[in-house]
């Protein structure tokens, strides 16, 4: 059969280039790939593929694959009304006629919006550059499926090539700006303090591990197993909810078989068991074993082997803590973060939703919810009085400056990163709700973003709660924050 001969279109619909390859791919001869580009391209009608390929990696994936799955599907959102509802009317271009292909590739229903640009290549770059920002793996499946759909369109005669490349173009930009307001999570750990030498505990000799039974999703019972096979010489200890933690490990720690402490647990119960290990000055043994693992992710410990290995080989490497005093002399160490007013509950939210959207998506929705609902916090902060809607206190440096905090690249230079959010400018709320939406945040008059060794924040109205590592179990009105520089031992291979 001799290939279809195509018509040059009048001037401006097509170039003499996409006449040429669409010529090219009309003379290529028939075989079984015809009905499968087609199928391909009609499963990727209204975006409907990739909401698959997405939905899936948010279900089934891990922490970076549920990412991917997010920031593409947005991105696909977003490329696909720009496409479709902006670039079509606004450049209006016949698509090639119907003899282009020979009619076994053609489509009983051939498209009649706009040629230019094409819609299906944009869904599907956008998708593909958005999985490649947060899994490179990932994308390396995903890249070879997304440039088949963006042929298909030419193959099956109902785009000029031009239009494919065009809405190739617009879908990888429109991913790439998401990350402009989404910035991608590092899943390097954080840049830790000096390497030390302790007193080796083989198979957990001296080590006094505490777990925590209602850690992460219930499973707590079975990570203490678990951790007593690979540490059968350790001393292994239950929390009691009902007692001080402090208390509990006081008489065991003072018995000198006991050199060090472990914990197992999420961040609520490693901090708590940090506050201990700080407070006496042993060396502590991470086991990630909580829904967000957040601190051992950061330390690169949220894996058990390289915490075996470093007690057997007695090696440990110095972190930084930080401390919160409070106005009836108390105080209290935390690992991760403290936050007064609306940011607790931002948190809260946050975390409900990040395991099924990702952590940008669940923080701009959280935020948007609190700030709706939040009062202004009257406070004086370092002698300045100003009103917030929330404060966030990190120990050591997080990324994205100018963004919701994401990681944590530095846990070593006595660092806070203190951000707040302004109640005292002019139209505040609708501000940062804006700058969330167009990831301005940093750009903004009502954020605030310092890093200093000590902060001191006094309330000027009730005692108000403050959270310390998701544990908002304190209230006071006023807070001195400090950093303990390297003060915190921790298990860990240097070389890790």
């Amino acid at each position: 059969m001799r290939p279809p001969r195509i018509r040059k279109p009048p001037p401006g619909l097509a170039s003499d280039l996409d006449v040429w390859l669409i010529g090219r791919s009309a003379r290529v001869r028939p075989t079984r790939a015809d009905r499968l580009l087609r199928s391909l391209s009609t499963s990727a009608n209204h975006s409907r593929l990739w909401i698959g390929i997405g939905a899936g990696l948010i279900l089934l994936g891990n922490r970076p694959l549920r990412r991917a799955g997010a920031r593409g599907l947005l991105a696909v959102s977003l490329a696909s009304g720009i496409a479709n509802g902006i670039a079509k009317p606004v450049f209006p271009r016949r698509r090639p006629p119907d003899e282009s292909v020979p009619f076994v590739r053609r489509l009983v229903r051939p498209p009649v919006s706009s040629s230019f640009p094409s819609g299906h290549a944009a869904s599907a770059a956008a998708f593909a550059t958005g999985v490649a920002l947060e899994s490179p793996a990932a994308a390396a499946a995903i890249v070879p499926v997304a440039l088949a759909v963006g042929y298909s369109r030419v193959h099956i005669g109902v785009h000029w090539p031009s239009d494919v490349v065009a809405g190739a173009l617009l879908g990888s930009a429109v991913a790439l700006v998401t990350h402009r307001w989404w910035a991608a999570r590092a899943d390097e750990p954080a840049l830790l303090g000096r390497a030390e030498q302790v007193e080796p505990a083989p198979h957990g000799r001296g080590l006094l591990l505490v777990t925590n039974p209602l850690a992460g999703s219930g499973n707590g019972e079975l990570a203490s197993a678990q951790l007593r096979d690979g540490l059968p010489a350790a001393q292994i200890v239950q929390i009691d909810p009902e007692r001080d933690l402090a208390a509990q490990l006081d008489v065991r720690l003072d018995r000198a078989d006991v050199s060090a402490l472990g914990v197992s647990g999420g961040d609520g119960t490693v901090s708590s068991v940090a506050e201990v290990a700080v407070r006496r000055g042993v060396p502590l043994a991470v086991f990630a074993d909580g829904t967000l693992n957040h601190f051992a992710r950061d330390a690169g410990v949220d894996a058990a082997e390289p915490t075996l290995a470093a007690l057997e080989h007695g090696t440990v490497v110095r972190v930084d803590a930080a401390e919160v005093r409070f106005d009836d002399g108390g105080s209290r160490i935390f690992v991760n973060t403290a936050s007064l007013g609306g940011y607790p509950d931002f948190v809260r939210l946050r975390e409900r939703w990040e395991p099924r959207v990702g952590k940008w998506p669940a923080a701009a929705v959280a935020m948007i919810r609190v700030l709706l609902g939040a009062q202004p916090l009257h406070t004086v902060i370092d002698r300045v009085p100003t009103a917030i809607w929330m404060l966030f206190v990190g120990n050591g440096r997080y990324d994205p400056a100018d963004q919701v905090p994401m990681s944590r690249p530095e846990l070593h230079r006595g660092t806070l990163d203190v951000r707040y959010l302004r109640a005292d400018v002019r139209f505040s709320r609708t501000r940062l709700i804006w700058a969330a939406l167009t990831g301005t945040l940093g750009s903004s008059a009502t954020y605030v973003r310092r890093e200093v060794p000590a902060l001191a924040v006094h309330v000027a109205e009730n005692s108000v709660s403050l959270a310390t590592d998701g544990e908002v179990d304190l209230r006071g009105t006023d807070f001195v924050f400090a950093s303990r520089p390297s003060a915190l031992a921790l298990f860990r291979p240097p070389e890790a």
